[in-house]
């Protein structure tokens, strides 16, 4: 986990090849000794950036677990509630490496979950824990709904 919160707001264009260009002090707090970084589909229109390492060790915990629910029957008369969650993983994520610049490259399936076209913007933000980006339509529908409950928020994260 990073040192310190990420946060920060800043609008980057997203070129033609789908490249999105991020802050290097950004940049530095979601990429592992390794070079790695995991972007994930966060909700719709939405992506998070993560460090792989710190993202891959909490993930492999929880699915340890999953795979030994399975493994004891636990799971017999849910497997359509296994298989949705296999779905989920099997497009969730991918391990990316930032280019010159911090670029990254939005993969292919993230781009049409982000739904933002070439040449136009989208909104890097700092999540405390991962940065994440956004389509800014998204953004502002999120902002109507989270940015009232602010200082509870803050008073209650705080104490």
């Amino acid at each position: 986990m990073p040192a310190e919160l990420i946060t920060g707001e800043v609008k980057r264009k997203i070129d033609e090849r789908f490249r999105i260009a991020l802050r290097g002090e950004m940049a530095e707090s979601i990429t592992d000794r390794e070079g790695h970084t995991l972007v994930t589909k966060e909700r719709y229109g939405c992506l998070g950036l993560w460090r792989a390492s710190d993202w891959n060790q909490r993930f492999r915990t929880g699915v340890s677990l999953i795979e030994q629910k399975i493994e004891a029957g636990r799971y017999e008369q849910n497997w359509g509630d296994v298989q949705r969650l296999g779905r989920l993983i099997s497009s969730r994520f991918r391990t990316i490496k930032l280019a010159n610049r911090s670029r990254f490259l939005v993969p292919e399936g993230f781009r049409e979950f982000l739904d933002v076209s070439p040449n136009e913007d989208v909104l890097i933000i700092g999540a405390a824990i991962c940065v994440e980006v956004w389509n800014p339509t998204a953004w502002l529908e999120l902002m109507k709904i989270d940015m009232p409950e602010f200082a509870p928020l803050f008073r209650d994260l705080s104490n």
